[in-house]
């Protein structure tokens, strides 16, 4: 009876220890798995300008791009959420450590697919700012981490920037230019644009859809607004505006 007894005592330790390993396999490659999806080789054909088309550049000014962080760049959440909206074992692409009223807390940070990608791309078109409603102790870690030393997301606004109305924040685009011809702010949430809608071109939220396109879907608009004098008289006309990519 002794020996059975240690013998299945002997199968369950045997049986967990195989289970943490099992585990910590699959978590090694679903990081690796997201790592591919992120940083899977994707092309945007940039071809030469033709001789008017550069001249047409040279007499715009150049626009300037306003990029929400939360659910349109990237996804996180902190200790203590109770139902985070990633699958649990979905391994972040990085870990901030904040602290936030003198209390420590870890923000686990999911990058929207191909970020990096679509980063690289509009910064040679653009001005990049970032804009949003979270504390700037937060948001220009994640900043930060999006910028890698690229240098490419200097400027940037807070929640401090924004202006509370009604329970929500909403972003005041003459903050960041006097200008509002040459803005151009992409945002999930149309309440943080609602005073500037002829600026703005939605995004649908993003949470963990590793297959989500949206940012490179993007890019051919991006692209073809640089070349307008005021990027309102195209936003404002344009059925894009009431749909979400």
């Amino acid at each position: 009876m002794l020996k059975t007894r240690q013998c299945l005592l002997g199968i369950r330790s045997f049986l967990g220890v195989t289970s943490r390993i099992w585990s910590f396999i699959l978590y090694i490659l679903r990081k690796h798995l997201r790592t591919i999806i992120q940083y899977q080789t994707v092309r945007y054909d940039t071809l030469p300008l033709s001789p008017i088309s550069r001249n047409r550049l040279h007499a715009v000014k150049k626009k300037i791009l306003v990029l929400d962080l939360d659910e349109t760049l990237i996804h996180s959440h902190h200790d203590g959420v109770l139902r985070p909206t990633v699958r649990p074992g979905t391994p972040p692409d990085f870990i901030l450590k904040v602290v936030i009223d003198k209390h420590p807390v870890r923000f686990f940070v999911h990058k929207r697919p191909h970020v990096d990608f679509f980063l690289e791309v509009v910064s040679q078109w653009y001005e990049l700012v970032v804009f949003t409603a979270s504390m700037e102790i937060y948001g220009s870690a994640v900043a930060d981490k999006l910028d890698n030393n690229r240098d490419i997301l200097k400027r940037r606004y807070y929640r401090q920037h924004c202006t509370l109305d009604l329970g929500s924040y909403i972003k005041d685009l003459s903050v960041v230019h006097s200008d509002l011809s040459s803005i151009v702010i992409l945002d999930n949430s149309p309440g943080a644009y609602r005073s500037h809608p002829d600026n703005a071109i939605p995004i649908k939220s993003w949470f963990s859809d590793p297959s989500d396109t949206a940012l490179l879907n993007l890019l051919p608009m991006l692209d073809a607004l640089r070349f307008t004098s005021d990027v309102r008289s195209v936003l404002s006309r344009n059925l894009h505006q009431h749909r979400l990519w």
